[in-house]
């Protein structure tokens, strides 16, 4: 029988270059996209169309009722994303808080419904500095309760948690994936803005990589 797993699947680039590589370990795959309210909700549209390309079953899940708890983020609230690279401390106002603890127990929920034991994650060392979320500490002990939080253990595969973007996109391009099909701008015009953390650090990985990144920027 078929090893099933659920992948977290944003539609940017590192969940895009983790569904791909889960997808060629010949997995049965269940993608999950999270709609929460952000801005830059045009990434579901692209998670979309990857899943249906691949054949992937694939649900997106309005969640956008936690923005009545939770706020603060210029991903979800009414205020302007900030601009400039990650490592500023102006970055801080894309931290959503709580997200990724939130995403994850609701993927390791479906995962256990289906029977599936892994759950996949794209964090990656570059956002560890401004993401608390996505350090490996917490994603260690995320993986400890979670063998114990259910009858079936389940465990959060993090094949990039130890290297950078720049690294994700290498092995994304030794794959030979099209990261047209992939959106990573935190303002969901129809161009990449080019400017926020999110496109600066894209961007960024391709020139690392010698390659030239398919999007339009404004």
């Amino acid at each position: 029988m078929t090893q099933r797993a659920v992948v977290i699947f944003s539609g940017g680039m590192d969940s895009f270059t983790v569904l791909n590589k889960a997808y060629r370990q010949g997995l049965e795959l269940y993608a999950l996209s999270f709609d929460y309210g952000q801005r830059h909700r045009k990434e579901l549209d692209y998670a979309r169309a990857v899943c249906q390309e691949l054949g992937i079953a694939h649900k997106i899940v309005d969640i956008s009722a936690i923005n009545s708890l939770i706020g603060g983020s210029s991903l979800t609230d009414n205020m302007e994303v900030a601009e400039g690279h990650y490592a500023a401390e102006n970055m801080k106002n894309t931290v959503v808080p709580n997200r990724n603890m939130i995403l994850l127990s609701m993927a390791v929920g479906y995962a256990v419904s289906l029977n599936a034991s892994q759950v996949f994650y794209g964090a990656h060392s570059g956002d560890h500095a401004i993401y608390p979320d996505c350090r490996p500490e917490f994603v260690h002990k995320m993986n400890d309760v979670c063998a114990i939080a259910n009858y079936e253990p389940v465990e959060i595969a993090c094949p990039y948690l130890d290297v950078s973007k720049t690294d994700i996109l290498t092995d994304g391009l030794a794959m030979g994936l099209d990261y047209s099909k992939t959106w990573t701008c935190y303002n969901g015009r129809e161009k990449a803005c080019g400017k926020c953390g999110a496109c600066n650090e894209r961007l960024e990985a391709f020139a690392e990589n010698g390659a030239t990144d398919p999007l339009e920027y404004e």
